[in-house]
């Protein structure tokens, strides 16, 4: 069931939270060992917290997410629950503090079912570890759930809570959702506060990662707003979830762009996407075929990436053999930047910027492809090639990254399988803050091509 139902069913009394609680948990036993979607099952707290929601509604006084269960990726901090991210360095860390989305997690009463799993450090788009190995897709074992959000998405597409936190600073949700199958959405930045700040805080996100778009809006509700430790959160004052209530999107302006005059794409994948994005004319919008000359902004992104790689870790004199020998590299590549390298990155980035907001004064929304390809194998750090051509760390994330420089708004809606069975995604973009427009969009294209009641094979049970 979505969060949303779940919760109608709670306030009815038709359901209990703690026996919901207890089957998720049932379920996460049965299948966490094949799909390796959690490094850490809080069970005590889970059922407590089950125990308090479901007084909470025989009193009447629930909160939004009450009962609701959601993971949480193990780079965010929990007080008194291990966080290794993904690391070596930190596989035995107990923090003594909440990030603020903990604090708007428990505040709204969820059940916070454990840690996802995330590659170290959230460094690349695939979900492999030396703390706790690979996480697995649910729609095919074998298969890349996508990262550095991996864990998350693999537990919400084979059943394992109907929420999950991810963060994004090159497509770490739109990745893993793409690949697994479900709805993520990338807020705008500053929209859920951060802290403490990620090494690549100006690209980074965080967000939901759901099987429904109401879903996300519901928890976008609960998480989303300023906090005073992170300096660049706002908040917007819209209720999400009831401004889905309407999903008439007719007369939107949509532009399509199937490769931002850059990216290369797998045939099946261009295909199947553009099928979807004239489906958007069904729905009474404007479509046409178009993209800024912008250019690729891979090289913005590679020199704040590594750069911030390489300050997050420090000396390398003593970690050095503890490190993922991938990101090793990435680290050692920011060692090499100079500070008006990195300057210059900021200053490109806002360049870029201004190119995206010209260019969508003419445009309500845009549409690109989520991703050039469908899940690779696990433990890969990234596809290899790509339509033929080499792939690196993140470079191969074409449709993704760009939407990090920028800030805007950007969720993933699966469209279509590829011959292999597995998930193709199609990515919608919006206007700097425009939340609700994208939100609202994805809903209707939910409506006219549903996907939530599709299972992968492997948990189909």
């Amino acid at each position: 069931m979505s969060a949303v139902e779940l919760r109608d069913r709670f306030a009815k009394k038709e359901l209990s939270p703690v026996e919901v609680t207890e089957k998720i948990l049932g379920r996460i036993a049965e299948l966490n060992p094949a799909l390796n979607a959690f490094v850490t099952v809080t069970e005590g707290l889970a059922r407590a917290q089950a125990r308090t929601a479901e007084r909470d509604y025989a009193r009447g006084t629930a909160a939004v997410l009450s009962g609701i269960p959601i993971s949480i990726k193990d780079l965010t901090m929990t007080k008194g629950i291990r966080t290794t991210r993904g690391s070596l360095l930190y596989k035995d860390w107990v923090p003594d503090e909440d990030a603020p989305f903990m604090d708007r997690v428990y505040g709204a009463g969820a059940v916070v079912l454990g840690k996802s799993n995330t590659p170290e450090f959230g460094w690349k788009g695939e979900s492999t570890n030396r703390v706790v190995g690979s996480s697995h897709n649910p729609w095919k074992l074998g298969q890349t759930p996508g990262g550095s959000s991996g864990g998350g998405a693999a537990a919400v597409a084979a059943g394992l809570g109907p929420l999950a936190q991810g963060s994004d600073g090159a497509g770490s949700i739109r990745i893993p959702c793409g690949f697994c199958g479900i709805f993520g959405h990338k807020p705008s930045w500053g929209l859920v506060a951060q802290y403490p700040s990620s090494g690549v805080i100006e690209l980074a996100h965080l967000g939901p990662m759901t099987r429904t778009v109401r879903d996300a809006a519901l928890m976008l509700n609960a998480t989303s707003g300023e906090d005073s430790r992170d300096r660049n959160s706002w908040s917007s004052g819209i209720d999400y979830l009831a401004a889905l209530k309407s999903t008439d999107i007719k007369g939107l302006r949509v532009a399509w762009s199937p490769d931002l005059g850059y990216a290369r794409v797998d045939p099946e994948v261009a295909s199947i996407t553009a099928e979807a994005a004239r489906r958007f004319e069904e729905l009474g919008c404007e479509v046409v075929e178009a993209h800024p000359a912008l250019g690729d902004p891979w090289p913005i992104v590679d020199t704040i990436w590594t750069a911030g790689m390489a300050a997050v870790t420090g000396n390398l004199d003593d970690v050095r053999d503890l490190l993922d020998p991938g990101r090793l590299a990435v680290i050692e590549s920011g060692f090499t930047r100079t500070a008006v390298e990195l300057a210059d990155a900021y200053l490109q980035r806002s360049i870029y910027f201004q190119g995206w907001r010209t260019f969508m004064q003419d445009y309500d929304l845009l549409l690109t492809p989520s991703l050039p390809c469908t899940a690779f194998e696990v433990g890969m750090d990234h596809p290899g090639t790509i339509a033929g051509h080499a792939t690196s760390y993140l470079n191969w994330t074409a449709f993704t990254y760009p939407f990090n420089v920028t800030g805007q708004p950007a969720a993933t809606v699966p469209c279509g399988f590829d011959s292999n069975g597995l998930p193709i995604g199609l990515q919608l973009v919006g206007r700097w803050h425009d939340d609700t427009t994208v939100l609202r969009a994805a809903a209707a294209f939910e409506e006219i091509a549903p996907w939530s009641h599709l299972r992968p094979p492997s948990v189909s049970r």
